[in-house]
């Protein structure tokens, strides 16, 4: 092994390692390597500062990565809201029902035209809670369109870029531990060479792992973003059609009483301003 030197060492070491050869697979190696990959955690978990260039070369992934954050946590935001949605809804179909049975109910009682039109618009109310339910439809549709979104897609992006940060831990490690060699290096010394160029094969070999991930989260991420944008345009669709229609049958509902009371002559209210005349003084 003495005889290979200079760049064809670095070749033929590296042609080793890829073959799983234990030049580089040393317990002691092994252990160094998951110290500095240790290292690295910590640093990153207390948020010290790392090497700008290593951190510029990753701009674009970090970017990307935080377009899957947003994305990860809008959509379960928008799906606690489209829960909340779903119960507001029910609520007020309820509430309009109950107004309405109220209404037709009292007006039953009266037997003047006054009662006429509350039985009218006893009914109006009625059947606006009626039709407002059919709103659940779609909703439900877009609520099963997002729930499957996030535990299929975003479930399987978030695994890929677990296994990508780990990687990308260990190429850091090893870009560590390949710094604290080099500033004890001495290029006259055979063993601290062949030490240098040992962790030259774990940066080569991360690095190599880390750059496969790194494609692979980009072009997933462009994925998903687009496949949510996919998914919207054509479950909120059926959501729109369904409420313009509801907003059509109730206002046409609501028009039909309107027009049928027409000229009705309101009641006057008289407001009495003063209930009794002011206690006199007493006069002693």
């Amino acid at each position: 092994m003495n005889s290979y030197s200079g760049t064809n060492y670095d070749r033929w070491s590296y042609e080793q390692a890829a073959k799983g050869g234990t030049l580089a697979d040393t317990p002691i190696n092994k252990l160094q390597h998951k110290f500095w990959v240790a290292k690295q955690k910590v640093s990153r978990k207390l948020g010290k500062e790392e090497d700008e260039h290593i951190v510029a070369s990753d701009s674009q992934l970090d970017a990307k990565l935080e377009l899957y954050k947003s994305i990860e946590s809008t959509t379960c935001r928008l799906q606690f809201l489209m829960e909340q949605y779903q119960d507001r809804i029910y609520f007020l179909a309820g509430e309009e029902n109950a107004l309405g049975r109220f209404l037709k109910e009292e007006g039953k009682k009266d037997k003047t035209r006054a009662g006429k039109m509350m039985i009218a618009a006893g009914k109006t109310m009625s059947y606006t809670g009626q039709q407002r339910l059919a709103i659940r439809v779609p909703l439900v549709r877009l609520y099963q369109e997002v729930e499957t979104f996030r535990l299929r897609a975003i479930k399987d992006m978030k695994q890929t870029v677990e296994t990508m940060e780990k990687v990308r831990n260990e190429y850091r490690g090893a870009l560590m531990w390949m710094k604290n060699v080099s500033t004890e290096l001495d290029p006259d010394t055979f063993r601290q060479l062949e030490k240098f160029r040992k962790v030259q094969i774990h940066v080569k070999d991360s690095k190599k792992r880390f750059d496969k991930l790194a494609v692979d989260c980009l072009q997933k991420i462009d994925l998903l973003a687009a496949s949510r944008c996919n998914m919207f345009s054509h479950a909120l669709i059926m959501y729109q059609n369904t409420l313009v229609s509801f907003w059509d049958k109730t206002a046409k509902t609501m028009n039909h009483v309107n027009n049928g009371f027409k000229g009705y002559q309101h009641y006057e209210f008289s407001v009495i301003k003063d209930l009794a005349t002011p206690a006199q003084e007493w006069i002693y």
